[in-house]
């Protein structure tokens, strides 16, 4: 009736245990086979995202660098152009400086002129003056001097 014999190798496996291993095997094997490429697809599908996320990573990563190393152009280019500006800047003030030491001079020149010309005219002025009053004054002293009164000489002019 049995198809084995009894003495069925080194462990004397019951054939009735054996058929319930074999058929849970066949079961544990249909529901790897079932899980294994949903497994696969699983792992396939976070490899490609971890990959993805890794190149988005670099090419993020190289637009920053791009987008740095302009940035960093167009700020030496206005740094160049903040220099060019304040030498030009300088460059008009020592100018405007020039020109109002100029025009500071040419007023000071103006008013010391003016001045010397009101200083000579108030000059003449003064020594036409003394020179109406200096006979008075000088027959005014000799009188006192001499003790008699004397004339005042009449001015030539």
């Amino acid at each position: 009736m049995y198809l084995l014999p009894t003495n069925f190798g080194p462990l004397n496996a019951k054939v009735e245990v054996l058929a319930v291993a074999l058929v849970l095997f066949a079961l544990v094997l249909l529901c790897v086979t079932r899980l294994l490429p949903r497994i696969n697809r699983v792992l396939d599908e976070r490899a490609d995202r971890t990959e993805g996320a890794l190149e988005r990573a670099k090419a993020i990563h190289a637009a920053a660098s791009d987008e740095n190393a302009a940035a960093q152009t167009v700020l030496a280019e206005a740094r160049r152009d903040a220099a060019h500006i304040r030498q030009a800047a300088r460059e008009e003030g020592t100018a405007l400086i020039a020109a109002a030491r100029e025009d500071g001079l040419r007023e000071r020149d103006a008013l010391v002129a003016d001045g010397q010309a009101r200083i000579a005219a108030q000059r003449a002025v003064a020594e036409a003056e003394l020179r109406l009053t200096v006979p008075d004054l000088a027959a005014e002293l000799a009188s006192r001097i001499v003790g008699e009164r004397i004339p005042s000489p009449t001015p030539s002019a």
